[in-house]
């Protein structure tokens, strides 16, 4: 199914699926397929939180995650669509545009029940959603090969999961984010993403919003750097490495305009946004000739932080040579002090240099 944004109206389909969960169906033109097969009702999830007193911030336990599936064949793929008569899926229909549903396997839902009472800490529930965005129903590609069109139409169903899920009393903030390549540990390799809606605000977001309160400082940052580690950008949006990169070839890309989130772009900031993603994902492949494993992360204002924190989303590249992984040991892990063996501003002009 391909359509373009010719109108500039973006449809969306709502589907409840066995177990109640809901399945959203967006594009450019209206969705009117007949369903197919569905998998089975999933069992309820039961997660919660316990405190970690050390580290001041909550972990979440989800031991049905156990059972979620692992590198399936292609042809059995839950997120590709299903045509008549196929193999049952999480999209019961034979083409879409994006699609994004309710995880079957998730760490925070709506209706999780109360922790444990015999817990030797404090625990809490782990209200909240996770939901899956599957980017196309083409069992291959990336971000990287997405047309324009497709991209744009991403950062508006991000827009809309922002809106719907922050809306919501229970939660405080909401992370799109993607998970690349096995050495990541993706366990489904259909092009898709998550969405988590927190009950909380994690701790790392906490720090942010605390900077962008005392001041603006991603535009403070991107004013003294000025254009030395820039790597693209167009009109609304730059992609950079940030000079305090924490992996080789981190980037960030960001609206040029202050946005608390997608949900204020324009049409045209995000179909802007959409393409420098993409080719950002496409210049990251293009460093050494090979898909680079890497965890995005979409960082919006928190609920009640829209006055000041800078909607950006940040690339961590887990690649150092073509062959070498980047690897979180005791340093990173047991400190959280970060080692990096190349500057950034060396890698910035390598990802200006290469071709996409």
């Amino acid at each position: 199914m391909s359509a373009t944004p010719e109108s500039g109206e973006v449809h969306k389909r709502t589907h409840e699926k066995r177990d109640g969960r809901k399945l959203y169906l967006y594009g450019w033109a209206a969705h009117d397929l007949p369903v197919t097969a569905e998998l089975e009702a999933a069992s309820p999830p039961r997660p919660h939180l316990r405190w970690h007193p050390l580290r001041g911030e909550w972990v979440a336990y989800a031991s049905h995650r156990q059972e979620r599936t692992f590198k399936p064949p292609a042809e059995f793929c839950p997120l590709c669509p299903v045509p008549e008569g196929g193999f049952p899926g999480e999209i019961p229909f034979a083409d879409f545009e994006i699609a994004v549903f309710e995880n079957r396997f998730p760490a925070f839902h709506p209706d999780a029940p109360p922790p444990p009472l015999d817990l030797p800490l404090r625990g809490g529930t782990a209200t909240g959603q996770c939901e899956v965005v599957v980017y196309s129903a083409e069992h291959g590609g990336s971000l990287a090969v997405l047309p324009p069109e497709r991209l744009a139409l991403l950062v508006h169903v991000w827009a809309d999961r922002y809106r719907d899920l922050l809306s919501r009393d229970a939660v405080a903030f909401v992370m799109p984010f993607e998970n690349r390549g096995e050495e990541v540990g993706v366990t489904l390799h259909h092009p898709h993403g998550q969405i988590y809606a927190f009950p909380f605000v994690p701790p790392v977001v906490e720090r942010m919003a605390a900077q962008f309160r005392d001041a603006p400082v991603l535009a403070d940052m991107r004013q003294s750097m000025g254009e030395a580690y820039d790597i693209a950008g167009n009109e609304h949006a730059v992609a950079f490495v940030p000079p305090c990169a924490r992996f080789p070839s981190e980037v960030w890309v960001m609206p040029r305009r202050f946005h608390p989130g997608p949900w204020t772009f324009s049409d045209e900031e995000a179909f802007s946004f959409g393409a420098l993603l993409g080719e950002t994902v496409a210049r990251l492949d293009a460093l050494y000739g090979r898909p680079m494993p890497y965890i995005c992360c979409l960082y919006a204002a928190p609920k009640g932080e829209d006055g000041h924190f800078h909607f950006h989303v940040q690339f961590l590249p887990f690649l150092r040579t073509a062959d070498r992984l980047k690897y979180l040991a005791g340093c990173e892990q047991g400190a959280g002090t970060f080692l990096v063996d190349a500057l950034p501003e060396q890698m910035a002009a390598r990802l200006r240099e290469v071709t996409p």
